[in-house]
């Protein structure tokens, strides 16, 4: 699919990090570009800087995504491209002991929950609205959308404190094959990026000494993904019409260590 100023967009998370580099990468294409995100204040900033369109919304909330998707589709017309990069995790064991009393506690169940349906389900419920919407447009070039969801390379070797995290972006890595063959009909490809570790705000704000160690674990180079090369393989993913139904790691060849 080509890409420029006869194209809408939605990037999810794109007030920050790896969605607002897509962001930025898809508007310098003339695409017309809506930011879904929770966070008003960077979402609206993230507009201005960029010339997007922003519109607040929960990933986890059928009546927030379709109120955007509403606001978008006014504003831009009805959108071919989705690029999901909202959600998120936490840092919590399966079972711990108390060093002093020796009782034993749980991963909390509810939390766990909403762990994996910030990650699996509301990247799930996102990309039905969109493909709903795409699927009734005129083929252009042979295709009608295309989606791109980002899972990470936890889904493949999580750390410990990472299950549930892990469980959620493994769940957007195995679900990309039965959509695309869900949506192939419509001519709606899909895939997936699981990025390493990046220089996203979060991961910018760790001890240097964390730093420090993921970085060794890669290959090659020895640093932190830039937003911008993670913009540049979902672009690609956008363009190139027969990459369908893949996950793909980006991570610099790293594999996580146990902890």
């Amino acid at each position: 699919m080509k890409l420029d100023d006869t194209i809408a967009a939605v990037v999810t998370g794109g007030a920050s990090g790896l969605g607002l580099a897509t962001v930025k990468a898809l508007r310098a294409r003339g695409t017309r570009v809506a930011i879904f995100d929770m966070n008003a204040d960077a979402g609206k900033q993230a507009a201005v800087e960029t010339g997007a369109l922003f519109c607040q919304a929960d990933i986890l909330s059928d009546e927030s995504l379709d109120s955007a998707f509403a606001k978008a589709r006014v504003a831009h017309g009805q959108e071919r491209v989705l690029v999901a990069c909202a959600g998120g995790g936490n840092a919590l064991s399966t079972i711990r002991k108390d060093r002093e009393t020796g009782e034993f506690s749980i991963f909390p169940t509810a939390e766990f929950a909403r762990v994996v349906a910030l990650n699996a389900v509301g990247t799930f419920a996102t990309l039905t609205r969109f493909a709903a919407g795409a699927a009734t447009m005129d083929a252009v070039d042979g295709e009608r959308g295309a989606i791109v969801c980002t899972a990470s390379v936890a889904a493949q070797d999580g750390q410990m404190g990472q299950a549930a995290y892990a469980a959620g972006k493994a769940a957007i890595s195995g679900m990309t094959l039965p959509i695309a063959r869900d949506l192939g009909r419509f001519g709606i490809r899909i895939n997936t990026i699981l990025p390493g570790v990046f220089s996203t705000p979060l991961m910018n704000r760790a001890p240097q000494e964390m730093r420090d160690k993921l970085t060794a674990m890669t290959a090659f180079p020895h640093r932190f993904g830039e937003p911008e090369e993670f913009a540049s393989l979902a672009l690609e993913l956008c363009t190139n019409a027969y990459i369908n139904a893949q996950s793909f790691r980006l991570d610099a060849g790293i594999r996580f260590a146990g902890k």
